[in-house]
């Protein structure tokens, strides 16, 4: 088959096809839009059955739907578990959408609203690669089985024990997704790694209530400068984390991967121009892409406490709060890291201070050696597509699941993404470049056909 000129003369019904689905706001995170979300599952269902696909499941939750569906015709040749997910992020804030998030519009031949690259978009791909292999007059090259979430958004609850319990079911020789990004227009790139994630939330109390800082100021302890003190504990000036332990299970970038990151030719002069900053920020000894998507983190995402109304409130607060997030790799764990993480906390309170801490999420890295041959069929294929060959990344990201479907499955997980860094994924104004729309049908099909 054809499958260029296939895709060629059905792109405006795959593309009206995609943007009815979009249009149904499947919020995951808002009670509201439960039924919305339901409805997003009914209409995959429904897709997926006039795809060609078999045993065609809706998996009910104590959250949202899970979808399973397989075509399981090539006996001898190998299985392929796509995974993707079909619920979406809140769109505020809302008056920043230059068009309804939920009312799909092209424009520079880009399909912008909430879902259009993460993850509808791409995962509608595989949708219509695998309908197109299906229809050809040969054989399927592979045994297809996916699996498709409407969690991914709210950490996968539901999905972690799915799979533990229907692993055999899920059996396959390789997981493919397609949720990550390519370098730049024109640059493919294959993930081989993604940060893991931790969190926590930090409580400091000193006296009963707050009190006046003429009559108490310079006799009794702060809270806030008690916080401040303990946050300011957790790096050293040389951008490294100071919790003991913290570096442990971190391997060392060998030659050969800093030379692979190095590829993505980086522009530390422009992202400071980009995002308007007189300096970039890290751990010494390590290059901004290495620092971004190969190290760990430790971040404060938010600080409060005090007075914070308009003029002034000559008080020393009794209480401040602070939340922090963790960006691990390679073998760390995410619950060994938050014990040495309050540890640290606990001996390094000022005098004075009370604190409570309340650990959070968790979820594992994810890392796989580039030389793994499936990855390497998977640069093939880009390359047939997009003419030049992938460079493989690290991301800084988060996806929980991908780890878990490598550890419960024992196979390498594929990471073939095709949106862009500047899609805004998460943000208003969501989009999906159709020129990568087009490239990745044809280079899904290619890797199908090369497994």
């Amino acid at each position: 088959m054809d499958y260029k000129a296939y895709f060629e003369q059905r792109r405006e019904q795959h593309l009206n096809e995609l943007k009815e689905w979009i249009s149904i706001p499947s919020i995951s995170a808002l009670s509201e839009h439960k039924e919305d979300v339901n409805r997003a599952a009914s209409w995959l269902s429904d897709t997926l059955k006039r795809a060609g696909l078999d045993n065609v499941e809706i998996h009910q939750t104590k959250g949202h739907p899970i979808l399973y569906a397989d075509h399981l015709h090539a006996p001898g040749r190998p299985t392929v578990l796509v995974y993707g997910h079909y619920d979406v992020q809140p769109v505020d804030p809302l008056h920043l959408w230059e068009t309804p998030p939920f009312e799909p519009d092209i424009r520079d031949n880009k399909l912008y609203a909430r879902g259009a690259t993460d993850d509808k978009g791409q995962l509608f791909l595989h949708i219509k690669a695998i309908e197109a292999l299906i229809q050809s007059e040969e054989p399927l090259p592979v045994n297809i089985k996916l699996i498709i979430e409407g969690e991914e958004e709210v950490t996968s609850t539901n999905l972690h024990p799915f799979i533990h319990t229907y692993k055999d079911k899920l059996a396959a020789d390789v997981v493919l997704i397609s949720d990550t990004e390519l370098l730049a227009p024109g640059k493919p790139a294959i993930s081989t790694g993604l940060r893991g994630l931790c969190s926590l939330d930090v409580s400091v109390r000193t006296a009963k209530t707050d009190l006046h800082s003429g009559t108490f100021g310079g006799g009794v302890p702060n809270a806030l400068h008690a916080l401040v003190s303990l946050l300011a504990s957790l790096h050293n000036d040389k951008g490294r984390i100071a919790v003991d332990g913290f570096y442990d299970d971190v391997p060392d970038l060998t030659p050969e991967m800093r030379a692979e990151l190095a590829r993505k030719e980086f522009d530390d002069e422009q992202q400071k121009i980009t995002l308007d900053l007189d300096a970039l920020y890290g751990e010494e000894g390590y290059s901004y892409v290495e620092r971004t998507g190969a190290r760990p983190t430790l971040e404060i995402n938010g600080m409060y406490g005090g007075f914070q109304g308009e003029g002034t409130k000559t008080v020393i607060p009794c209480e401040a709060h602070a939340k922090i997030t963790c960006r691990l790799v390679g073998k760390q764990d995410p619950q060994d890291i938050l014990d040495k993480i309050e540890r640290h906390i606990r001996s390094h309170t000022p005098a004075g201070a009370r604190v409570t801490v309340v650990q959070r999420e968790k979820g594992n890295p994810y890392t796989i050696d580039p030389s793994v041959p499936v990855l390497q069929k998977a640069a093939d294929a880009y390359e047939r597509v997009y003419g030049v060959r992938p460079v493989f990344t690290k991301d800084g990201g988060s996806i929980p699941i991908v780890e878990a479907l490598a550890r419960e499955l024992s196979v390498p997980v594929v990471l073939m993404g095709f949106g862009l860094p500047d899609e805004n994924l998460h943000a208003p104004n969501e989009h999906f470049h159709l020129e990568n729309f087009d490239k990745g049908l044809l280079t899904i099909v290619e890797f199908l056909k090369m497994v």
